[in-house]
């Protein structure tokens, strides 16, 4: 089979990708995922979460994409007749020594585009009446939605418009040639393509160099685990409850998040995971092992934020550790409401230099174009995503 441009992954980022190829006009495509389906991994654990952008560096991709691509999630999930709702947030600064970050937070939700509302202590119970804190910001923006439905509608589409989708395909070898690659599985099946655009997620680095291409960064995987309030105590959180972050840090801390269907998740941690695809704390894999504790990039980091770490393994292994930091936001949580309920993988792009690559990261090369870091809020961006990705992959050809 030949295509103009085959993508490796099938995850949302490479669905609405391959969405915008065809928009643009693109004759032929083929999306090639190593998976039995599409959206095994970061989309298919995700929490739900439709970003509003608050978080984000004003002029960065993540703030600019974030913004196109939540307005134009909301019209695509309204014309596709997928649930979804937008129910806001509420984020509580807990302590006084928050409240110079939360007004940071203001200033970056008006420098893109959001309408936050500052929301005094005895204000609080207004938005969340179980709530704790001395402050807090309110997004009317953000919302929730099942990203399975969203990516099962993103694949339909994209075979009604005339791409192919090939699932249990697993890239094993790119043979350069002068006017196209070709690409083969690891059961020897062969696509030929014009041009080849990667959107691995947590192989992102190992496919890049399957290419070619030296990344020049290693991706992390970060476990992020949850748990879900019993029935009886979901009436607590009426909407999504969040701690003010530390913007130095890509992670946002334990919160509460409303599910479509009325489920209330709480978590995640961010804790260090030993698999790629680490979705419970005993698998392990002595590749990626290997490729986190041999990468001095990691060491950097850990010398960092070793503490914060710690802490994080800490709240992993003991429920009541992990129900200390929740009731913190929600005193009103008891121990006996937290129930044992998934985890998700983030594939974290890391520097050599230590940093956490905190933005949404393309590369370039011979006839390719290579995602390698898309994490949070590549789903809730992913339709503006895909045409900035099929828009650099069109240039470069």
């Amino acid at each position: 089979m030949h295509v103009e441009y085959a993508i490796v992954g099938g995850g949302i980022v490479g669905l609405a990708t391959g969405l915008a190829l065809l928009q643009q006009g693109v004759r032929s495509l083929a999306i090639l995922e190593a998976e039995p389906r599409v959206a095994a991994h970061q989309t298919g654990h995700n929490s739900g979460v439709i970003h509003s952008g608050v978080y984000y560096r004003p002029g960065s991709l993540k703030a600019q994409l974030c913004t196109a691509g939540r307005e134009a999630l909301y019209a695509f999930c309204a014309e596709e007749g997928i649930a979804h709702e937008r129910c806001g947030k509420l984020i509580v600064a807990t302590q006084a020594s928050e409240q110079g970050q939360l007004a940071l937070l203001a200033e970056r939700a008006i420098a893109n585009r959001l309408s936050p509302v500052v929301v005094a202590g005895e204000q609080l119970v207004e938005y969340e009446p179980h709530v704790a804190g001395v402050a807090g910001l309110w997004i009317a923006e953000t919302g929730i939605v099942d990203y399975n439905q969203v990516a099962a509608a993103y694949a339909r589409r994209l075979r009604e418009a005339g791409g192919e989708l090939r699932t249990g395909w697993r890239l094993a070898a790119v043979r350069r040639q002068p006017r196209q690659l070709t690409l083969i599985s690891a059961t020897e099946e062969t696509v030929t393509c014009s041009h080849l655009i990667t959107c691995a997620g947590l192989q992102a680095d190992r496919v890049a160099r399957l290419c070619g291409v030296e990344p020049g960064v290693r991706v992390v995987p970060f476990r992020g685990e949850y748990y879900e309030l019993a029935p009886e105590a979901r009436h607590l959180v009426k909407a999504l409850i969040y701690p003010v972050p530390n913007l130095h840090f890509p992670f946002l801390g334990v919160h509460f998040t409303r599910k479509i269907g009325g489920a209330i998740e709480a978590g995640p941690n961010a804790v260090l995971a030993f698999h790629r695809e680490g979705y419970t704390k005993s698998r392990l894999a002595a590749r990626d092992l290997f490729d986190i504790f041999g990468y001095a990039g990691f060491w950097k980091l850990a010398r960092r934020y070793w503490q914060t770490g710690l802490g994080e393994f800490y709240r992993s292994a003991s429920r009541a550790a992990f129900w200390r930091a929740l009731r913190v936001l929600l005193p009103a949580v008891e121990l006996a409401h937290l129930q044992p309920a998934g985890a998700g993988v983030r594939a974290q792009a890391l520097g050599p230099d230590g940093q956490l690559v905190d933005d949404f990261a393309i590369v370039s090369g011979y006839r390719m174009t290579h995602v390698l870091n898309a994490p949070s809020p590549a789903a809730t961006a992913s339709l503006s995503i895909g045409q900035h990705i099929a828009q650099l992959a069109v240039a470069d050809r």
